[in-house]
């Protein structure tokens, strides 16, 4: 029975331990029994009260602790246990954890147990993707520890890519998993778990292109047509396909958002700069259109800026720009495997998203309703959730309101099973 099994939290001292509160929450009401073990450093940013009351059990810390050893020693702790959960785990812990060492309490009941374990990193992305690291986790995981994240999205330091702590649920997912006998598991949103260095992340050996924020069309060397795209879904897409382990190119207009992690990012300010890019970045497995493109550009912008103390209003023609999804999508030869668009609209969604499914021969299209969203002009331009419909020749998935991170991580794990 589940909720016969206990979960023994050893919570790292990274940022992220405050999820560490969320989580507990989430494993008791499932009916599992926690109790905590904090590091020292953890101490900086929870407090063992406050684990304490949401794990409904003493949390320890301190390895020569009289009371606390007489009462559960650390070995006592560890053999209590059905199951051992490192969240947050710094790169210092998984440091320690992969070469042996024991110095204080936490590692000590670590290198200890004869219990599964799990851990879910957080921590900066350079140090996430530093080879140190990256080869005390391969050596984790050929110990037999279960990896869950970490994910990609903003980092409390400012930076933009992978390396925070996989969501709460995904972790509660993980856990229940293991308890049931599953190794190794694709977890919901995007999140990967890997039980060895044998599972490899589902996107593995594929390129993805991706096109992201908006194009900016000259009038004249001061003034240009665009639009209120942000870049935020398409940065987000591409930092999740490189986390499920694309090589991902990103084609990105004028943005004010850091570029993502392990990706690389083309830089471009026109549709006409932006077809250019794709078409030199191509071929791909898949391709994902999230650009909000300009569908127009002045026919002839002016080489001068345009005063108006110069005469009357000066008339501007326009001229079509060139239809990058469609282009990718109607190729003869080099097709993408996979080819996704995004239809922003303010009215009548699905179905103007279902006539551009056909008018432009792609495979799916993301589309969301972009008008006024409370106080806000431009609706989702520039927030952080975002509601979404993925539809398909087979029909429509209506997602809930999530982060746009959320939403990349969802998009990804569906490309991922179209791909097969």
């Amino acid at each position: 029975m589940m909720a016969q099994k206990r979960i023994l939290l050893v919570v790292g001292g990274g940022i992220a331990a405050y999820k560490a509160l969320d989580l507990c929450r989430l494993i008791r009401r499932s009916g599992l029994a926690v109790r905590a073990v904090m590091t020292k450093a953890a101490g900086e940013f929870v407090t063992p009260l406050s684990l304490g009351s949401v794990t409904g059990d003493k949390v320890y810390g301190e390895l020569f602790s009289l009371t606390d050893e007489a009462e559960m020693g650390h070995i006592e702790l560890s053999r209590d246990a059905d199951l051992v959960v490192v969240a947050p785990a710094t790169a210092n812990l998984l440091a320690k954890m992969a070469n042996g060492l024991a110095d204080d309490l936490a590692t000590t009941l670590l290198l200890a147990t004869d219990k599964k374990v799990l851990v879910a990193p957080a921590m900066n992305l350079r140090m996430w993707a530093h080879p140190a690291t990256r080869r005390n986790v391969e050596r984790l995981k050929a110990d037999g520890v279960t990896v869950v994240g970490p994910t990609a999205g903003s980092m409390a330091c400012g930076e933009f890519g992978v390396g925070r702590l996989a969501e709460p649920a995904d972790i509660l997912a993980a856990i229940e998993a293991m308890l049931q006998g599953v190794t190794a598991l694709r977890l919901p949103e995007g999140a990967w778990a890997e039980a060895s260095a044998n599972g490899p992340r589902p996107l593995a050996g594929r390129h993805v292109v991706v096109t992201s924020g908006p194009t900016h069309e000259p009038i004249d060397p001061v003034r240009y047509i665009a639009n209120r795209s942000s870049g935020k879904q398409g940065h987000a897409i591409a930092a999740a396909a490189a986390a499920a382990g694309a090589r991902v190119t990103l084609v990105s207009g004028p943005v004010a958002i850091p570029d993502p992690f392990g990706v690389a990012v083309v830089r471009v300010e026109s549709a006409r700069e932006m077809q250019a890019a794709v078409e030199r970045a191509l071929p791909c497995d898949v391709f994902i259109g999230a650009a909000a493109v300009a569908d127009w550009r002045v026919a002839e912008a002016a080489e001068g800026k345009l005063k108006k103390e110069s005469g009357p209003r000066p008339p501007l023609a326009l001229a079509e720009n060139p239809d990058i999804l469609a282009g990718v999508a109607g190729r003869s030869s080099g097709r993408p495997r996979l080819v996704i668009g995004f239809a922003a609209e303010t009215s009548d969604v699905v179905p103007h998203a279902q006539a551009k499914l056909l008018r432009k021969g792609c495979d799916a299209i993301v589309a969301n309703d972009v008008g006024l969203a409370g106080e806000t002009p431009g609706g989702v331009f520039g927030q952080a959730a975002n509601t979404v419909h993925l539809v398909t020749r087979e029909g429509v998935e209506s997602w809930p309101t999530m982060g746009k991170q959320q939403v990349a991580d969802r998009l990804v794990a569906r490309i991922a099973a179209m791909l097969g």
